[in-house]
């Protein structure tokens, strides 16, 4: 599985590849040489750079991040939860991938529903999103509580959880997501 860049990317950097490659501009156009930059039609790829990687010990959860980001966690201990984004390792073939509709928490008894309505692992980019309890950050690792990711996961990015912009009291769900799951 390759997802490296020519160089590591920090913070939001991830995010402005993808807005400068939808935008078919480069990092550093300024707007007026962004006029004149062709727009690309299609993303062919996209390279992430694992931060770290899931490890699961008993029942204990660590992000061993690798050394060269550990500068990276410095404030992350004074936020109570982290939003954790990893790939889904397991499922990373082409049948996953193909993937289009299923039926949620794998039970028959949902509908039958495209991916991008679930948190299916089974999807055409197997980024995966948990909101997890921070319990300590040391060094290079932090241990947390309620990280659905399997051991081995490669770790894209973390981001603190802020209830402010995080939280959305008035969202909608459909019935089946109320539906306990299954065991």
């Amino acid at each position: 599985m390759t997802m490296l860049f020519s160089r590591p990317l920090r913070g939001l950097a991830w995010l402005a590849v993808i807005f400068f490659a939808l935008s078919g501009t480069t990092q550093g156009q300024s707007p007026k040489s962004q006029e004149k930059a062709p727009r690309r039609e299609t993303i062919n790829y996209l390279r992430l750079n694992p931060i770290g990687t899931v490890k699961h010990q008993g029942k204990q959860t660590y992000l061993e991040i690798l050394p060269q980001y550990a500068p990276a966690l410095d404030g992350l201990a004074g936020f109570s939860h982290v939003w954790v984004l990893y790939w889904f390792h397991e499922t990373d073939n082409p049948e996953d991938r193909a993937t289009l509709k299923v039926h949620p928490r794998r039970d028959p008894t949902n509908p039958l529903i495209g991916v991008f309505a679930t948190r299916s692992p089974v999807r055409p980019n197997l980024i995966g999103l948990t909101a997890c309890r921070i319990l300590k950050v040391e060094g290079n690792i932090v241990e947390v509580a309620g990280l659905d990711a399997k051991d081995g996961s490669p770790i894209l990015d973390l981001k603190p959880y802020i209830p402010k912009g995080d939280s959305i009291p008035e969202a909608a769900i459909p019935e089946w997501v109320k539906k306990p799951k299954p065991k």
